[in-house]
């Protein structure tokens, strides 16, 4: 395949290497822990007759931080996992809370962040009508649209045609006919960009219209920076023609990708179209090359009304370091020119989940869809790291008769991540909870249905990171004519899945069920 297949190309290939190695959250736990041993070692070799006193000091030091974490906001299997971290490395456990509760070198974006949420939770108001018709089904959604709207700007729409993807290939091909056709603006905000044939030929498209005059602009996350692109990555696409950023830039000692990480995936194209799930533009996603057998992924793709919220989400983020916010995208888009030959079904309610706020929204919305489920709840998610709370909505919907079905991938990513899953697997089989592992390869996509009338579709994984520490979104689906879609690619997927029995548990590898139970002491970090 020659370059000009590939698309346009702006980079070179760029090696994590040492920069990964500096930035990560391992080389900030191995200087913790440098200080810790000096704090313990010191004291022996040069102040030995005040050794009781300092000993002492950190005995109280210690019951200071457990009374301290007995009254934080945590979860409780976060407030364990740090009070086992500060019970064994007093000073560095408490020093890496410290660095972890602060991050220090993204505090302007998060103030700035929650700042933009705040002011703009006004921006689209409901439509009375959508909500009457709402409240008139037996699906308590509107109860949970009025729990959404806590923490957001998240309508319920009506008039919004969806079609789901059961692969990150054909929501590629999709993308590209929606991007040839733009006339006003593109947005796209994605976790991972890499160049390869996938960004190329998406990049050709926006170079193409960027000239033509259409406002292009592109967002990924500062990670990027030190994993798929080079730091300057923003200015070549400038030149361009192209409004590029990085959102939260990792600097030295000072920040990690630990928290804030902006985990999205959603493009937006002249306020008429709009494309969210778990696809990230990189070429594993569309299995143009192979990391771990069989890329499955998912993506719903949105015509009409609800599109208006994903353009809010984007200009919310976008306007994080502007220094006069505009969101003329997002209030000034006219329904009836937006709305081109669609055929709308159901309710459609787009929101996102932001780490900033009190409210874990993901998993409210994920523990709504257990506990008020009356057949079945299916899901596809590549991680199984759950708190107390998510592990006892799905054993309680497992015991109450629900067919609770999890598809996992057959081939890891990340062994820890597959080993924490493992660590699950008993407790939910026992509750009446079936699980499956995709045998061709890795399961990335972040998919719910139940009762053949709820689906979401977006960004949200089953672990901590989603849950608790990254911007998220997602598309929440009520009667709409994808969802039968959505159910039938779970099946067609099932067919490929090797069912988790006890006895495939007895058999789980040596490494897995040693380091599952050793991993789990530090899930919530994971």
């Amino acid at each position: 395949m020659n370059e000009l297949d590939r698309g346009i190309r702006l980079a070179k290939p760029k090696r994590k290497g040492i920069l990964g190695l500096i930035f990560s959250r391992f080389f900030i736990i191995v200087l913790l822990i440098l200080v810790e041993l000096n704090v313990l070692i010191l004291p022996i070799v040069l102040m030995q007759d005040y050794l009781h006193h300092i000993y002492l000091a950190l005995a109280v030091f210690t019951l200071i931080m457990m009374i301290y974490l007995f009254n934080s906001k945590m979860d409780s299997t976060a407030k364990l996992t740090w009070m086992l971290i500060i019970s064994v490395l007093q000073v560095a456990g408490a020093l890496m809370l410290l660095f972890t509760q602060t991050n220090t070198g993204h505090r302007l974006i998060r103030e700035r962040s929650a700042k933009m949420i705040a002011d703009t939770k006004e921006t689209i108001t409901q439509d009375p009508q959508t909500l009457a018709q709402l409240k008139e089904t037996d699906s308590y959604t509107d109860d949970l649209l009025t729990y959404l709207n806590r923490s957001g700007c998240f309508p319920a729409y009506s008039e919004t045609e969806t079609t789901y993807f059961p692969s990150g290939k054909e929501k590629f091909q999709a993308m590209l006919t929606e991007l040839s056709k733009a006339q006003e603006y593109i947005f796209m905000e994605y976790f991972i960009i890499e160049e390869g044939y996938m960004w190329g030929k998406i990049l050709e498209i926006l170079v193409a219209k960027a000239k033509a005059g259409v406002d292009v602009r592109v967002m990924y996350d500062g990670m990027c920076e030190i994993s798929t692109l080079p730091s300057n990555y923003c200015k070549l696409l400038e030149a361009e023609g192209i409004k590029a950023k990085s959102f939260a830039p990792i600097r030295p000692f000072i920040s990690s990708h630990y928290n804030y990480r902006d985990h999205r995936k959603i493009c937006v194209i002249d306020g008429k179209v709009a494309f969210n799930g778990g696809v990230n533009l990189a070429d594993e996603y569309i299995n143009e090359i192979e990391r771990f057998g069989h890329w499955k992924d998912t993506a719903v793709m949105l015509k009409g009304d609800a599109v208006r919220s994903f353009t809010l989400m984007f200009l919310q983020m976008w306007n994080v370091d502007e220094k006069t916010p505009d969101f003329k995208e997002a209030t000034a888009l006219d329904s009836a020119e937006r709305s081109e030959q669609i055929h709308p079904s159901g309710f459609v309610i787009p929101f996102c989940d932001c780490p900033l706020d009190e409210d874990k929204v993901g998993e409210a919305v994920y523990m709504d869809i257990l506990n008020r489920a009356g057949k079945y709840v299916h899901i596809m998610t590549p991680y199984l790291i759950l708190d107390g709370e998510l592990e006892t909505a799905l054993q309680y919907a497992g015991q109450r008769g629900i067919d609770v079905k999890l598809i996992l991938p057959g081939i890891p990513d990340k062994k820890l991540a597959y080993s924490l899953a493992k660590t699950h697997y008993a407790r939910l089989l026992k509750a009446g909870v079936k699980i499956y592992e995709y045998t061709p390869g890795f399961v990335h996509a972040k998919v719910w249905t139940s009762d053949d009338e709820k689906g979401v579709v977006g960004t949200i994984n089953l672990d901590y990171r989603s849950l608790y520490h990254h911007f998220e979104c997602a598309t929440y689906m009520y009667r709409t004519d994808c969802i039968s879609d959505i159910e039938r690619d779970f099946q067609e997927t099932l067919a490929k899945c090797r069912p988790v029995t006890e006895e495939t548990i007895r058999g789980t590898e040596k490494f897995y069920k040693i380091m599952g139970p050793i991993a789990k002491l530090i899930a919530p970090l994971l």
